[in-house]
C-alpha cells in the first residue's frame, strides 16, 4: 500500500549513521522532506544527494528537514556520507519495514530483492503527505 498525498504519513524509527534511533515524530511541528535512495555509492543516488546537501539552505528556508533513507546498513551509509560530503542525516531502513510502508520497494530491482525505489515525499508539520513522488525504472 503507498502513501499518497493527504495522507498521514506513516511514522518510523530507524538508525541513522551514528547508530542512533531517528523517528518521524523527532520533527513533529517541522516540514519533513524524506528522500528514498536505491543504494549507497551509486552514481545517481550519490549526486542527487550531493545536490541536496549543497543545497540544504533553501531547505532550511523553508524550515524543512531533510532525510535520505536507504536499505544499506548504517556503516555503508556512514562511510558514504563521509567519501562523498553528504551532510543530510542518512537513515537505514535495513529492514526494508519503511520502504514497504511508504510503497516504495522495488520486488526485483536488477536481480536484487527488496532495494527502495527513488522517491521523494514532502511532510507537512502537522504529519499529512504534501508531496509523493516514486521512479519506476
Amino acid at each position: 500500500m503507498a502513501a499518497n498525498v493527504g495522507d498521514s504519513a506513516p511514522g518510523f524509527s530507524l538508525k541513522n549513521t551514528d547508530l542512533q534511533d531517528v523517528s518521524l515524530a523527532d520533527y513533529a511541528g517541522k516540514n519533513v522532506v524524506l528522500l528514498f535512495v536505491p543504494l549507497a555509492f551509486t552514481g545517481v543516488c550519490t549526486q542527487e544527494l550531493c545536490d541536496i546537501s549543497a543545497g540544504i539552505n533553501a531547505y532550511d528556508d523553508l524550515g524543512a528537514q531533510v532525510l535520505g533513507i536507504s536499505v544499506d546498513s548504517p556503516f555503508s551509509l556512514k562511510a558514504w556520507a563521509e567519501k562523498e560530503g553528504i551532510t543530510i542525516p542518512l537513515l537505514s531502513d535495513f529492514n526494508k519495514e519503511v520502504s514497504k510502508d511508504y510503497g516504495v520497494l522495488y520486488e526485483d530491482f536488477i536481480g536484487f530483492k527488496g532495494v527502495s525505489k527513488r522517491s521523494a515525499f514532502v511532510i507537512s508539520k502537522n504529519g499529512e503527505i504534501l508531496f509523493a513522488w516514486s521512479s519506476e525504472d
